[in-house]
């Protein structure tokens, strides 16, 4: 049985008096606060934080830590979002003092180290991705595209062409059409075919001298490779048009293919997914960008750049869109990509990408006996399958399968997306996993599926939380602590 004071908050803890700290008595003469701080910016009393001995501290913290699941404790078959295992070995080479010390505002020449490190990671990531023209200013996956697409813009204002439209497929992640709009143009979506691929006689009726871009991703997330790809490409380019590729799924392809030898002319990277670093709970991220050369004057100012061997932050570029993140961006999600990647090297990257598919088309051959897979029984690094079939003969859901997976040890995999598949179960194994891991999975989801449907409706059973309303947590969301 759970210590029923790991359940309650700090405040509920405080005791009047109680401290873990102490204090040297206050330098700052009385009444000098006067003087120094307008009187309307002090508070009458002191905040209302709560005191505590610093064994309650600890144990709050920690009880709470347990509660969680982690891809430190856990297995995370999150389809899309890439929830994999990062060796420790880049967290600790990140966290080294020439690292983690430097102030963003140091001069150039005492942070050569460091600007060597970004430089060599700007060369790497243009070799993987086919595209010369890096930027690791972005801050995210969707600032990425956000940013690519503002880079487009320019590129379309320097020519004096005004176009109007960006080309998505249904199945894109939804940050696709959010960035387009943001950065100046509609959205006109294109349907995929019944094979799960884009729909070529919808993509080719659509495309016009309005297509600024098309946006696609590849692997696309039903976890299929666009066949077609080369030919999508050239219509775009005959078009007038360019082509982003959603990078989210680069785990799949490395130093296999590489977007710019397939056409697209623009992509991001999200290294955490891709190489190493810490993913989720809401950041730090990173998501560098790669564009064909008559694209790289517009990228975001600075960038790495060496001169008379010494590195350097260039913002003399009268052609960029500017400073697109504070200072340089997270660095600290670069070290570790970077460190990934030198880890590895080219054929050790290959390799990671092999085993990921690999790992994918097991768990899929083995859960197609369980449950339907729509599209093919083949797939690149992750697929999706479907509790159509098990909602319409037992009233089971989706989500409801998905809650009970995380009694079982297992965080849930990605639901209802995309929605081009009816009750949608995406699943990525990733390549950090072992076959005993996937083999453990596939039977927790064999003994779920033979549970009662009333089981399964009520599930979770063994979290603190069980079904929190997700839409009142979405229309009346609580973004600020306040004292109770």
């Amino acid at each position: 049985m759970r210590n029923v004071q790991s359940t309650l908050l700090l405040s509920e803890l405080s005791k009047t008096g109680r401290s873990s700290v102490q204090l040297p008595p206050l330098d700052v003469p009385e009444g000098a606060w006067a003087e120094q701080v307008p009187s309307g910016l002090l508070a009458d009393r002191p905040p209302a934080l709560p005191e505590l001995a610093e064994g309650d501290v600890v144990r709050h913290f920690t009880n709470l830590s347990t509660l969680n699941m982690s891809v430190d404790t856990h297995f995370y078959p999150l389809g899309s979002c890439t929830m994999k295992y990062n060796p420790k070995r880049n967290e600790r080479l990140a966290s080294m003092p020439g690292m983690i010390d430097l102030h963003p505002m140091q001069p150039d020449q005492t942070v050569q180290g460091l600007l060597e490190l970004l430089y060599e990671l700007q060369k790497d990531l243009a070799e993987i991705s086919g595209l010369p023209g890096v930027s690791l200013q972005p801050a995210a996956g969707a600032h990425g595209e956000l940013t690519a697409l503002m880079v487009a813009a320019a590129w379309f204002r320097k020519k004096g062409e005004r176009r109007r439209q960006v080309l998505t497929l249904d199945s894109a992640h939804g940050t696709n059409p959010a960035s387009a709009k943001m950065a100046g143009w509609d959205t006109v979506t294109v349907k995929s075919g019944p094979n799960g691929l884009a729909d070529l006689d919808d993509l080719q009726s659509k495309i016009s001298s309005d297509t600024a871009v098309l946006m696609i991703t590849n692997p696309n997330t039903l976890g299929l490779f666009e066949k077609q790809i080369a030919t999508i490409c050239q219509w775009v380019h005959d078009a007038g048009g360019l082509v982003y590729l959603d990078g989210a799924n680069m785990n799949a392809i490395l130093g296999i293919a590489r977007p710019g030898d397939f056409g697209a002319d623009m992509m991001h990277y999200n290294p955490h997914k891709t190489f190493s670093g810490p993913h989720g709970g809401g950041g730090p991220g990173a998501g560098p960008i790669c564009v064909r050369d008559f694209l790289e004057p517009f990228l975001p100012a600075p960038v790495v750049a060496l001169r008379d061997g010494s590195y350097y932050l260039d913002s003399d570029r009268p052609w960029s869109i500017g400073r697109v993140r504070s200072f340089f961006g997270n660095t600290g999600v670069l070290v570790r990509a970077a460190c990934y990647i030198k880890t590895l090297g080219g054929p050790g990257l290959r390799e990671a990408s092999d085993v990921a598919v690999l790992n994918a088309n097991y768990l899929l051959a083995r859960l197609s006996e369980l449950l339907q897979v729509p599209h093919g029984n083949r797939c690149m690094h992750e697929f999706v399958a479907s509790a159509s079939e098990v909602k319409k003969k037992r009233g089971v859901s989706a989500m409801d399968l998905a809650k009970r997976m995380l009694d079982f040890g297992f965080h849930a995999p990605t639901v209802y997306f995309p929605l081009t598949v009816p009750e949608a179960l995406m699943m990525e194994p990733t390549e950090t996993e072992s076959k005993e891991t996937l083999d453990a999975f596939v039977e927790a989801w064999r003994s779920i599926l033979e549970e009662p449907a009333v089981r399964l409706h009520e599930a979770p059973h063994s979290t603190r939380v069980s079904r929190p309303d997700d839409v009142l947590a979405a229309r009346q969301p609580r973004t600020r602590w306040t004292a109770f």
